[in-house]
């Protein structure tokens, strides 16, 4: 099993915080002082420095009867290049519920300019230039952007929300795409509220603090006609204090499934309700929140029932099959066939399962639910699974933290044999899931509710090229293509050529090629049979030009070109799709009337001490005739960051490799 990137702390290993070490800056107190450092050591290329990001939240009493989440935020940041104008761009969320949602106040916000020596500063018309957009049917977000921005100016904003939402405790983010000099979250927590605390990546210089102290809470009730009731006790409160300086940017590389798997972060769960309020456990187990799905009106209630409406099309989608597999495959092809997916998140219902059959649409996990409900109603055993994909983050195993979850498949087992089934997606073969699927822990939807792991590490890519060139009888060079792409890449490629045509791809083929080769005859077969790779063939020709030394890549358009991986180092894991075994195999004859003059070295390059993952590179002649054969296997596809350097060196041998010629000479 691989090492799942993120840690739970209940307490945290850290140092004191100094009672004397306060935030270097305060809202409002801008300087001509300021505006001096263009060039910050922390980073001497940011195009923007967040100067300070503090953040805080209490528990109040409200008079609703309860409690209420105060959420306070402040941030100063100095935009030092126009490229960095994305950070003036402020989008903050709030949670709704029905017609309740989370009160956003007191907001103010303002751009600081230098002129002439002196600090102008330009006010956020925060009645007309805030926007409000509905995100999803519980997120809506409230916007706006800087006024008066130029490189140099200084930006900062606070506001207030109140939340009547206690699981909404907000999470931080010490860390983002610009570097912070200081990030600070205050969390003051009554015993009387359990929270679980869970924190990942890094942690720069985290320093903490944490004092208990009793504080006097009063809740009313509203009794009607003016009057109230109020209820006042004394609980003992923890004021938790959590300090980063001089945290580094985190910027998105090649093979990361989300920023947000890694950056320093804390998170915050609410698990139980104390004394000396009425005991209540919050975070239940994960057999407790499975059987509530199960029971759910917007889940598995629909499963459960006869849904004899489903009768007349259930005989149309299974066409007379009468074995249980033909019978799953005809049902997953025709939702796959006749059904369109409105959006690729979602693990419950927004309607009922009569309304998607009645409209042939839905998200995810409404046509997925659908598809167990057909499945079992031709007398088969099908069960949701849900799960995360890869742009969403990782889930957490331990607890069953529902909104870390975005995704919904079909499980079923026939003739003994498990098939995980996703209809929402056109051209992905039966028993096939995305790869964005494969991020780790899921959990069957069942009494049990069965824990599942889906590991890129086992999906098995491989692809295979084979190219054949041949001196022609009129002294031309004539060629024949065959290639045989993983399952993902044949999946993208049926997708390309639906949607754009054959000839739109061939081009990209002859691009890759180079202008001195003509390709013709494309063919690709299987593009149908989706539970299996494609191939693609076609012809091609060499126009060389037959000088004293002809210069030739053996590799033509299947060469790595450039290192995926760019930086230097890299602070979190590299996250592949697949494990991956690319094989290119050249058979050339020596163009008529030459000889080689030099030929590339072969080498082989183990990454791993058993051999498992390898690239090799073995190239020879032979009586007129040049052979190559490059092979690039990674056994696994997850690394953690100190492989990186290894990685990138061994990425950084392919591309030297794959760019080196062979050099033909003429004959005298």
């Amino acid at each position: 099993m691989r090492k799942i990137y993120f840690f739970v702390l209940f307490i945290f290993a850290s140092v004191f915080i100094s009672a004397q070490e306060k935030s270097p800056v305060k809202f409002g107190k801008i300087s001509a002082d300021d505006f001096k450092t263009t060039v910050y050591s922390i980073d001497s290329n940011a195009a923007a420095v967040v100067i300070a990001d503090i953040g805080s939240t209490e528990i109040v009493g409200n008079v609703k009867g309860w409690f209420s989440l105060e959420f306070k935020h402040f941030k100063r940041i100095h935009i030092l290049k126009q490229s960095a104008y994305d950070i003036a761009n402020v989008e903050i969320e709030l949670y709704t519920s029905g017609q309740l949602e989370e009160d956003l106040q007191n907001l103010k916000a303002y751009t600081y300019n230098l002129e002439n020596g002196k600090v102008v500063e330009t006010k956020l018309d925060t009645k007309n230039a805030v926007f409000r957009d509905k995100k999803s049917k519980n997120e809506v977000i409230r916007k706006f952007t800087f006024p008066a921005l130029k490189a140099g100016s200084i930006i900062e904003y606070e506001y207030k929300i109140s939340s009547d939402y206690m699981r909404n405790l907000r999470a931080w983010e010490f860390q983002g795409g610009y570097p912070r000099l200081w990030s600070e979250y205050n969390v003051s927590i009554p015993e009387f509220l359990y929270y679980v605390f869970m924190s990942q990546g890094l942690q720069y210089n985290l320093a903490k603090d944490q004092k208990r102290r009793q504080e006097p809470f009063r809740v009313s009730f509203s009794q009607g006609a003016g009057q109230s009731e109020y209820s006042n006790f004394t609980s003992g409160v923890t004021d938790h204090r959590f300090v980063m300086k001089n945290v580094p940017a985190l910027k998105e590389e090649s093979f990361t499934s989300t920023l947000n798997n890694h950056i320093a972060k804390i998170e915050f769960q609410l698990a139980e309700i104390r004394n000396p309020l009425t005991y209540q456990r919050i975070m239940g187990s994960w057999e407790d929140v499975s059987k509530l799905f199960l029971k759910s009106e917007y889940f598995g209630l629909h499963l459960s029932k006869d849904n004899g409406w489903l009768n007349e099309e259930q005989l149309i989608a299974v066409k007379g099959a009468t074995s249980e597999i033909n019978k799953a495959k005809n049902i997953y092809n025709y939702l796959q066939n006749n059904f369109t997916c409105n959006s690729y998140y979602g693990i419950d219902l927004d309607q009922p399962l009569k309304n998607i059959l009645k409209d042939k649409k839905g998200n995810v996990a409404e046509i997925n639910l659908l598809l167990i409900a057909m499945l079992r109603k031709a007398g088969l055993g099908a069960e949701p699974v849900m799960l995360s994909t890869k742009n969403h983050g990782y889930t957490y195993p331990i607890y069953p933290i529902i909104n870390k979850f975005n995704y919904l498949i079909c499980q079923t087992v026939i003739d003994g044999k498990t098939y995980f089934l996703d209809a929402s997606r056109p051209r992905l073969g039966f028993g096939k899931l995305s790869w964005t699927c494969y991020n780790g822990h899921a959990r069957i939807i069942n009494e049990r509710a069965t824990p599942i792991e889906f590991s890129s590490d086992s999906l098995k890519e491989r692809k295979l090229t084979s190219l054949f060139i041949v001196n022609g009888e009129k002294g031309e060079i004539n060629g024949y293509m065959q290639q045989t792409p993983g399952y993902y890449e044949s999946y993208a490629l049926r997708d390309r050529v639906k949607d754009k045509g054959i000839d739109d791809l061939m081009k990209d083929i002859k691009k890759d090629f180079g202008s001195d080769v003509d390709i013709s005859n494309p063919k690709i077969d299987s593009l149908d049979k989706l539970d299996e790779s494609i191939q693609l063939l076609y012809d091609l020709k060499l126009n060389i030009e037959k000088e004293d030394l002809i210069y030739l890549n053996p590799m033509f358009g299947e060469g790595y070109k450039e290192n995926p991986f760019k930086s230097a180092e890299r602070t979190y894991p590299v996250e592949m799709p697949y494990t991956r075994d690319e094989t290119y195999v050249l058979r050339m004859d020596v163009p008529e009337g030459y000889q080689v003059d030099e030929l590339p070295k072969s080498i082989r390059v183990n990454f791993d001490e058993e051999g498992k993952s390898f690239f090799e590179y073995i190239i020879a002649q032979s009586e007129g005739v040049v052979s190559l054969r490059s092979r690039i296997k990674l056994n696994r596809s997850y690394f953690l960051p100190d492989e990186y350097e290894y990685l990138r060196e061994f990425y950084a041998m392919i591309v030297k490799k794959h760019n080196e010629q062979i050099v033909f000479k003429k004959k005298k």
